[in-house]
């Protein structure tokens, strides 16, 4: 049984978001959580016997349930896609600049759904949410989930919804990984699948950050295993260097080169060297702001959960490392779009699955953007990204016939259709 509840004001602000709402947004929007009582099986072996995920619906669901996109999330984002929160205006939504009316993803056609996933700090079930065999923080003890069970997480969210099949479900980063799971997993209920960004597994180095990232959390004295919520306390200078950390791989060289160059933040008399270790240069300083702003909203768990999620996603794992044998489920048409400057997942990993794609006859479409912002440039506003975006909705547009706004309401279905997510 699933049940639609508000979200409580007060939380912490979703990260990474635009300074101020597009043109266009589709304004203020408030958040529901939405309970599920039928246990959850996970990769792990454990369940979880109820649990809520945090939602944001955007554009109007039309009566046959046929223009239901899904907005999966990386690491650090929420639930809240576009917009502005309800309960804080200076709050936007991470993907404003794509989703909304008239824009790229346009809520004027399509229904959109954003969902903050299991083990997030954002409203959904997580580490500091009160674990009900105890009366307690989950903390340490909550499960360690992978992205197939966000995938059937989401799966039950459809049911809710009264959702079949996906027009499209779409995401930039680990958001593609839970795309590319969806059109695996679930793969009658997926039409189109859009990877942004991505890969189908991290490599060596990748998870080598994680971990780094992982041991400056677990090693801060006020760590306490993971247990901290008892201790009144965060760690809050871990956090900090997991940030600094994640952020320098999201960015490419030459975007640092541009934006901080070897400038100096306050040299001393005749642009001398200070010779000290406080900072000294501006991308110092920089680096330093992003991991304490990071450390006052995230939560340290969270942060283990969700970056060990992202070492375990290798869906050709099972298939002796052939991902066109892993990808062979498939039904969906697929567009993928990758940076010229990301280095943290390079065009060649989005090559790699257009290749395995192609290998088992799908239908599939890439485009790689020459944009000098590395990683994170799946979240800027780009003309040619969002025109190659723009251009693949308005294709799906078509197919469905949604030349004019969805008309007419279809409410929400009260029960689940099924209870292990995938089978509509």
């Amino acid at each position: 049984m699933t049940t639609p509840v508000p979200v409580p004001n007060g939380g912490p602000a979703p990260a990474a978001v635009p300074a101020a709402a597009e043109p266009g947004s589709v304004g203020i929007v408030t958040p529901q959580l939405i309970r599920f009582d039928t246990p959850l099986p996970l990769a792990s072996g454990q369940s979880l016997q109820s649990y809520e995920l945090a939602v944001e619906t955007y554009g109007t669901l039309n009566a046959g349930r046929t223009n239901a996109v899904l907005v999966c999330h990386a690491l650090n984002a929420s639930h809240h896609v576009a917009g502005l929160a309800a309960d804080d205006p200076n709050d936007v939504g991470w993907w404003d600049n794509m989703v909304g009316p008239g824009k790229p993803l346009d809520t004027n056609r399509f229904f959109v759904i954003g969902v903050n996933n299991l083990g997030s700090c954002f409203g959904s079930t997580g580490p500091a949410s009160i674990n009900p065999a105890t009366g307690h923080p989950w903390g340490a003890a909550f499960p360690v989930l992978t992205v197939e069970d966000w995938v059937h997480a989401q799966a039950r969210l459809a049911d809710h919804f009264g959702i079949e099949r996906f027009a499209a479900v779409m995401g930039g980063s680990l958001g593609g990984m839970q795309a590319l799971s969806w059109a695996i997993t679930c793969p009658e209920r997926v039409a189109h699948c859009i990877v942004i960004a991505s890969t189908p597994r991290l490599s060596a180095q990748n998870i080598g950050f994680n971990e780094v990232a992982r041991r400056a959390i677990i090693t801060d004295p006020d760590f306490h295993g993971g247990d901290y919520y008892a201790h009144n306390t965060v760690p809050r200078r871990g956090l900090s260097v997991a940030r600094m950390i994640g952020h320098i791989t999201y960015l490419s060289d030459d975007d640092m080169a541009e934006k901080f160059g070897r400038t100096q933040r306050e040299p001393a008399e005749g642009g001398a060297y200070r010779y000290g270790y406080d900072v000294e240069f501006e991308v110092e300083s920089y680096l330093r702001y992003q991991g304490e702003k990071f450390s006052r909203y995230f939560d340290a768990n969270t942060y283990l959960l969700i970056t060990r999620a992202l070492d375990y996603f290798d869906p050709a794992r099972g298939t002796g490392g052939d991902l066109a044998r892993a990808l062979k489920p498939a039904q969906a048409d697929f567009l993928l779009v990758s940076f010229s400057t990301d280095w943290r997942f390079p065009p060649e990993r989005s090559r790699e699955i257009v290749r395995a794609l192609l290998k088992n006859g799908s239908p599939v479409t890439y485009a790689e953007i020459d944009a000098p912002h590395g990683h994170d440039a799946f979240l800027l506003d780009d003309a040619r990204y969002h025109a190659v975006v723009r251009g693949y909705y308005e294709r799906i547009a078509r197919e469905l016939g949604l030349d004019e706004p969805a008309a007419g309401a279809a409410p929400a279905a009260a029960e689940p259709a099924c209870a292990e997510g995938c089978a509509a």
